[in-house]
């Protein structure tokens, strides 16, 4: 297995942690207020802001890092060819 992978994994198993640890004592209301693209305010438990708000960045670091594949030589040839 990969080290970097595993850190990758233990990483996300903290952050998660924290997500919970952040939700069960955090269990007061919070308004969110977003003039723009909200007409009302939100007014959710801060476990739901916090989850809301940690889903968005997975989804957002997910998209940034999606497609990065390996690429081939030009042309198709490798050097052995020629």
């Amino acid at each position: 297995m990969n080290a970097k992978l595993i850190f990758k994994t233990i990483f996300l198993i903290v952050i998660l942690l924290l997500l919970v640890v952040m939700g069960m004592h955090n269990t007061s209301t919070v308004v969110f207020k977003l003039p723009p693209f909200l007409p009302k305010p939100v007014d959710l438990p801060g476990a739901y802001m916090y989850f809301a708000f940690f889903a968005v960045g997975v989804l957002t670091g997910t998209i940034l890092t999606a497609g990065g594949g390996k690429k081939g030589s030009s042309g198709g040839k490798s050097k052995s060819d020629k």
